[in-house]
């Protein structure tokens, strides 16, 4: 029986851990030399790499003198926490990863609080010891400090530290000595990480997550906790609710490398993968035939916002997608479902109309982006907070906000967020930047960080996560400008657009196709505008001085999709399409808004 380590590795966003997994797997030799896998390896779909997240938790395995070690990369953002919750479950202990200028930052307390309330050991890394003006002994001080404010015991407390730079290939005891590779890293994981506890008994698996192969179907991921699973074993799957249901065990995976390697058995405490469970969930436990005893299933979070899926019923609908149907639409959601644990779907009294529930805009614009790369054609109504009566009071979510900015512009920040009702809480400086700390209600946060990043020309950095629900904040005003509509459908003229540019800014393109009632521009006033960009200019005889001037139109602007659902208003939609995001109003013609204009 080979020794075997299970950990997780968990931090805040842009703390380095994906990288750090890559100098892992180049040390313990996963590729031959002349193999250049490049950066961040585990970041394998195409979203996470353009937007340089971990969306979706991975496991790869390394062995490190004669000892295996599952390593589980998680993501660093409040958005999904879901998957962090649940793939904890199959770790013996954890690496703490904190940023040596930053120190603990908002997500950093949320995963290290789930990893303390199930009992795993903590190993903290002070990464990027490197970079100018940080403070690797105060982090060190401040991780303790949390630690013991989230209510770590005496044996989590006396946790053991490793300084270093995973971008640059090295960790160390002291910060100010530099080694010449993660050695140290890997030494500390053996010697502190405790290896599985050996328990007598049938055996049981928690499933905590899942895979798709088109071949195989749905396979079941898990760390054996007890006993061990053999290839064409019978078991039984204890589901949520208790009931009972026979199976079979087809085939046996664990993880090698990157990769799976087929086995005929696997042993207590290893991580693997099952393929021929009929019917089994996330937070189902596989057991013995006989005698089956259910494990503890996973506890996730609530979700906190909501936002209106719906089929697109736009004059366009149809052009771009492949799956335009509500039917389409709810069999994808359905399929959600199954993997994304921090994800509810709400039937409505339309058919055609879906309410998604998850953790906030992040969580799902990734679904949305999804879908759309798939092929589907949708449109999202504008994201509402979930609002729930506790104790006969309404409540709201509320979040801690942490913005990282330049000194000279944290006045208008600070401004921003108490105009959205946000309490500051703390202001410190680190070098010539300001960390300020909020708490505000999530209404707040929605379309808050598209107006920091335009008063701080790009500076800010912001991170939120939520803490609890709190009466309601009362009104937190709304986007001030109105919308420009276009009145008729057919292609935006260049003269057109020239000679509105004083009205507002655009959203499209000289040439672009488009529709009555589609959202073409922002309007410079407060109500909103239709107009008439379809015109072309009239060709008479007639001569006029000046008339021939050239047109100078400024370039339109174009959202991404978080920017638009974050910008839309409570009549407004945004249309998704694989190749286009449009913004239009839910009633298209003019009478029609007027008839059912939402006071």
């Amino acid at each position: 029986m080979t020794a075997i380590k299970n950990i997780a590795i968990i931090a805040h966003v842009d703390h380095g851990k994906t990288t750090l997994v890559d100098k892992i797997m180049y040390h313990c030799r996963l590729f031959r030399d002349n193999q250049n896998t490049g950066d961040l390896i585990l970041d394998n779909n195409d979203q996470e790499r353009e937007r340089g997240i971990t969306i979706t938790s991975k496991n790869v395995s390394v062995v490190y003198k004669d000892t295996k070690i599952n390593i589980i990369d998680t993501p660093g953002h409040a958005d999904f926490g879901g998957e962090v919750e649940r793939v904890l479950n199959m770790a013996d202990g954890v690496l703490l990863l904190v940023d040596a200028f930053e120190g603990p930052m908002p997500q950093t307390r949320f995963v290290l609080q789930k990893a303390i309330d199930l009992g795993l050991k903590p190993c903290v890394v002070v990464n990027k010891v490197d970079k100018p003006n940080c403070t690797p002994d105060e982090v060190h001080e401040k991780v303790f400090d949390l630690m013991f404010e989230l209510g770590a015991e005496e044996w989590q407390l006396d946790f053991p530290t490793v300084y270093g730079s995973a971008l640059n290939n090295w960790m160390s005891d002291d910060p100010n000595e530099k080694t010449e590779n993660i050695e140290p890293l890997l030494d500390m994981v053996l010697e502190h990480i405790p290896s599985p506890k050996v328990q007598e008994g049938s055996p049981q698996m928690l499933i905590t997550s899942l895979d798709f192969s088109s071949f195989t179907g749905r396979i079941a991921i898990g760390r054996v906790q007890r006993g061990h699973l053999k290839e064409g074993m019978q078991v039984s799957l204890v589901k949520r609710d208790g009931s009972i249901k026979k199976t079979r065990i087809k085939e046996l995976f664990i993880f090698e490398g990157l990769g799976r390697k087929k086995v005929e058995e696997v042993q207590l405490g290893d991580i693997c993968a099952i393929v021929g469970l009929e019917g089994f969930e996330i937070g189902d436990t596989v057991a013995d035939i006989e005698n089956p005893e259910g494990l503890k299933t996973i506890a996730i979070d609530e979700p906190t916002m909501s936002m209106l899926f719906t089929i697109n019923d736009s004059p366009f609908f149809g052009k771009d997608g492949k799956f335009v149907t509500s039917r389409h639409i709810k069999e994808r959601l359905t399929k959600e479902l199954e993997k994304n644990l921090a994800l509810r779907v709400k039937e409505t009294d339309s058919a055609d109309k879906f309410l998604v529930y998850g953790r906030g805009v992040m969580h799902l614009s990734v679904l949305i982006e999804t879908m759309r790369r798939e092929g589907y054609e949708l449109q999202i109504g504008q994201p509402q907070v979930i609002i729930k009566e506790i104790d006969g009071e309404k409540c709201e979510p509320v979040e801690e906000l942490t913005i990282d900015l330049p000194e000279e512009v944290s006045g208008k920040a600070v401004e921003m967020v108490t105009m959205r009702k946000g309490e500051m809480l703390s202001m410190e400086t680190r070098g010539e930047r300001m960390i300020i700390q909020f708490l505000i209600p999530s209404r707040g946060i929605i379309g808050l960080r598209n107006q920091l990043l335009t008063a701080t020309a790009g500076e800010a950095i912001m991170a939120h996560r939520f803490k609890e629900y709190q009466p309601l904040k009362g009104g937190i005003p709304q986007r001030q400008n109105g919308s420009l509509i276009s009145m008729e459908r057919g292609k935006a003229i260049p003269y057109s657009i020239d000679k509105l540019q004083d009205r507002g800014k655009f959203f499209v393109d000289p040439g672009e196709e488009i529709y009555e009632g589609q959202v073409i521009g922002e309007n410079s006033r407060q109500d909103d505008m239709a107009v008439n960009i379809t015109k072309t200019k009239k060709l008479s005889n007639v001569r006029s001085s000046g008339a021939d001037d050239k047109a100078k139109i400024v370039p339109a602007l174009k959202f991404s999709l978080e920017e638009a659902l974050e910008y839309i208003q409570k009549d407004e939609y945004v249309e998704v399409t694989p190749s286009h995001l449009r913004l239009r109003k839910i009633y298209l013609t003019e009478n029609e808004r007027k008839r059912n204009k939402i006071v």
